[in-house]
């Protein structure tokens, strides 16, 4: 495995080596002893799926308040997603800075967004599906969101807003301003 420190302090791309052969490939997507040894939080205990039906899904952003603040370890089973991870800690020189990379199931790369970041994507395929491992379970009482679209997040997301497909919820979350009493 690789490991790539984005622009932001502990948000970290992950690639996989594959092994392949005639059969198609082979690929340890999560080795504990890996992820420790390059110094990234590696403690799992829930994983979650989620499928879209179209290009232009926007999921997001995403996070839950402490004690369940969630480190999560993002990954695409098949097509791609433009994934976005928001500094969301009060006291961090990089608060309400962002990451974006593209994860695909063809590539295989990995996104770690740790403990105390708004995490979405849009999904650039349709029927993408994503899979990511979280730190902590879904506790629906400390489950908050950040407006996608908050201009003062500065976010190049590749879909237009009214070519977008968004739940109700992300649909009315606060902007990152209304949001930090939130959090």
């Amino acid at each position: 495995m690789e490991f790539f420190q984005q622009a932001i302090q502990g948000v970290v791309e992950v690639l996989p080596m594959r092994l392949g052969d005639s059969r198609g490939y082979f690929a340890e997507t999560f080795k504990r002893s890996a992820f420790e040894a390059a110094g990234v939080p590696a403690e799992f205990v829930q994983e979650n799926q989620a499928r879209s039906q179209k290009a232009g899904t926007v999921r997001g952003l995403h996070f839950q308040l402490e004690p369940m603040a969630q480190a999560k370890l993002v990954s695409v089973v098949a097509g791609s997603v433009f994934d976005v991870a928001v500094d969301i800690r009060r006291d961090s020189p990089t608060f309400g800075r962002h990451v974006s990379i593209v994860l695909s199931a063809e590539r295989g790369n990995q996104l770690f967004v740790p403990v105390g970041f708004a995490h979405g994507y849009c999904t650039l395929e349709a029927d993408t599906i994503i899979q990511y491992k979280v730190s902590k379970p879904y506790a629906p009482e400390y489950d908050r969101e950040i407006f996608w679209g908050d201009p003062d997040l500065g976010i190049n997301w590749p879909c237009r807003p009214e070519d977008t497909t968004l739940s109700a919820r992300d649909l009315a979350a606060p902007t990152l301003t209304a949001a930090k009493d939130l959090f």
